[in-house]
């Protein structure tokens, strides 16, 4: 049988699209409408919010981790979040979680390297883009970042923040992303990596003027083969 996949969920429009995606393209690994058992658990996303706006990452790993006692509770065999923010509370989790995890920069990274990438922009959250969440998975695997610049970072941060993770796609946000990954193109990256699993709902493969590294996609396409080894 296949493992029982755990999705730590943060914001509604990723988790979802993470939850659909392990769904849809089970049948690719398993055949017929067959996909591996998963639950999805996630508080309010304002229990997130109070702790991330006041850079209380220690708050953030204890909502992660009480996730994940509920999602082993629940017969889950490993977990993955769908979110790549609150993936900076990482360090407070790990050592005490009760289930093994999947680390979406891990995911990313260890794609763009097999992919033959060099030089990866970065986008997302201020927070994120901040962060050392992926400078360090990058790095280990010998791939330079660029970040986008304060400006680019902060009406980033406001679209995500008040539309994506709401639920609203504007035509103007894609064309505002297609600029930032257009400039990134110009100082030399070679891809681009979607780092909020909420962007890769407006911008994709086909309207970006670099090739896309999903999070959200890879994240979950890692946790279906995680899930199916040992049932093939």
């Amino acid at each position: 049988m296949p493992q029982h996949v755990g999705i730590v969920g943060c914001s509604a429009e990723g988790a979802a699209l993470c939850y659909r995606t392990i769904c849809v393209e089970g049948p690719e690994f398993l055949g017929g409408h067959a996909h591996p058992e998963a639950s999805l658990h996630t508080p309010s996303l304002s229990d997130y919010m109070a702790c991330i706006e006041t850079d209380d990452w220690r708050g953030v790993g204890e909502l992660m981790l009480a996730s994940a006692e509920k999602l082993a509770k629940a017969g889950a065999d490993f977990l993955i979040c769908p979110d790549n923010t609150i993936h900076q509370a990482f360090p407070f989790v790990g050592p005490r979680s009760p289930l093994p995890w999947l680390h979406i920069a891990e995911v990313v990274a260890e794609t763009a390297a097999g992919r033959g990438f060099k030089r990866i922009g970065l986008t997302g959250t201020r927070w994120l883009v901040e962060s050392d969440v992926y400078p360090e998975k990058l790095s280990a695997r010998g791939l330079t970042f660029v970040r986008p610049a304060a400006a680019e970072c902060e009406e980033a941060h406001r679209i995500i923040m008040d539309e994506l993770v709401r639920g609203i796609f504007k035509p103007e946000s894609v064309t505002f992303f297609q600029k930032v990954i257009g400039r990134m193109k110009y100082e030399g990256c070679d891809a681009v990596v979607l780092g909020c699993t909420e962007i890769p709902l407006i911008m994709n493969y086909e309207n970006s003027p670099l090739p896309t590294l999903d999070s959200t996609r890879l994240l979950a396409r890692a946790a279906l083969r995680r899930a199916v080894a040992d049932a093939l």
